[in-house]
């Protein structure tokens, strides 16, 4: 059976640093932080205060307010995200096989926004019997972003949610790739969306030391890659990659952003949060994505790195790259977009390979920002280009994208300049 091109055609995305992709590119290359004190709540007793919020996000620029008050704030992201990477297509759906197109998008926790506030309203007025929302069950799935999305559109294609972890959208791009080559389906609109910025999601990773404390400066709390790192940033959001098949694409004069050529998932197989040691899992799941894509390490030309700025996550991520791309390493471009997003848990997949995307479309590398000189972690080597706090021009042919979540997931995407 030969395997079938699969093209991007399609970009869309909500972040803490843009509300529409041109925004968000703009911001991302400029080394724009997201970061800023909580809104959401009152967060003055929790040990972290601040995230990487999306702001000015009006649902009702989406969807009517009746069927958004159906839905938790991730789907509301996620809807706005594939609405966007339609439109961005040109696809015009009237025209195509909608049996033919499917939803494929990722989330890590769910509606956990919506658990929380109904569970406090019942532990609230309990005394006056169990009442709920109609709507519970339906908000706090996490599958019901594709659901409405296809719902939306009449999308009839392979229609599904994927949960792993961090890894969660990396694993539905992925998916969605397979699903096109195997001939499956024409079009995937695939991505990831999260929302947990809340007691519970604060307070959650709060106490397992995961988030940075650096309350009196959260723009610069997100530091990959640099020694006085303390955690990572919670960030929300989503975003949306339209997936084609390369001649479905070309019949209809579609733009091209680049080809997805190679991925790879695998297992640390180590331990429920921490990675292995030696960077076994993420050595071993960007090797088979370039494996698969036919490439040689030397012709990979950036990294969009995990880089949550934890301090064994950056040290083991490091060492795997290394330890993979021998004296290539030197050679690469390497940044963590988190330092800039925070991190989007579930949809942090979809947002960097979305940027991954833009970096080989427009030969730009975004920045990895908040490194100071003299900031340097001895386990770490510098000899890398962590691209620190300034964009770099470079030519962009080969790029991969790195996700690694909590249960030991890794999930790799290599995308390649589009060549017809």
């Amino acid at each position: 059976m030969k395997l079938r091109r699969v093209v991007v055609t399609g970009l869309g995305a909500v972040s803490p640093i843009g509300n529409d992709v041109p925004t968000l590119w703009e911001n991302a290359v400029n080394g724009v932080s997201g970061a800023g004190l909580v809104t959401r709540f009152d967060s003055y007793l929790f040990k972290t205060q601040f995230a990487c919020e999306v702001k000015g996000f009006d649902p009702l620029q989406y969807m009517d307010r009746r069927e958004a008050r159906k839905v938790d704030l991730d789907t509301q992201f996620g809807v706005a995200s594939a609405v966007e990477a339609i439109k961005d297509s040109g696809l015009v759906l009237e025209q195509e096989d909608c049996n033919r197109i499917g939803v494929i998008y990722g989330e890590g926790i769910g509606g956990l926004i919506s658990l929380e506030d109904e569970v406090c309203e019942y532990a609230l007025n309990k005394e006056n019997g169990p009442r709920f929302s109609p709507f519970l069950i339906t908000k706090i799935i996490s599958d019901m972003t594709p659901g409405i999305i296809s719902i939306r559109y009449g999308l009839k294609g392979p229609n599904y949610v994927t949960t792993s972890a961090c890894a969660s959208s990396s694993n539905a791009i992925i998916d969605a790739y397979d699903q096109i080559r195997l001939g499956r389906a024409d079009v995937i609109v695939s991505g990831g969306s999260e929302a947990v910025i809340c007691q519970l999601g604060v307070g959650g990773f709060n106490s397992m030391h995961a988030l940075s404390v650096r309350n009196d400066e959260p723009q610069a709390a997100s530091r990959p890659f640099s020694k006085s790192r303390d955690g990572f940033v919670m960030g929300e959001g989503s975003a949306c990659l339209i997936l084609e098949e390369y001649e479905h694409a070309v019949a209809r004069g579609a733009k091209i952003y680049a080809e997805i050529v190679g991925t790879g998932l695998t297992a640390d197989a180590h331990h429920i949060t921490a990675p292995h040691p030696e960077g076994d899992g993420a050595y071993r799941v960007m090797k088979a994505a370039i494996d698969e894509a036919g490439l040689a390490v030397e012709d990979v030309d950036y990294i969009n790195v995990h880089g949550t700025s934890t301090y064994a996550g950056d040290i083991v991520e490091a060492k795997a790259i290394r330890n993979l791309f021998g004296e290539h390493a030197y050679k690469l471009n390497i940044s963590s977009t988190k330092s800039m997003t925070g991190h989007l848990l579930g949809a942090a997949g979809a947002i960097e390979a979305l940027l991954t995307v833009l970096a080989v479309k427009n030969d730009i590398i975004p920045p990895t920002i908040n490194h100071a000189e003299g900031d340097e972690d001895p386990e770490i080597d510098y000899g890398m280009n962590f691209t620190f706090n300034k964009a770099q021009k470079r030519t962009v042919n080969v790029a991969i994208s790195n996700t690694f979540g909590f249960g030991g997931h890794n999930a790799c995407i290599a995308f390649k300049k589009f060549e017809g």
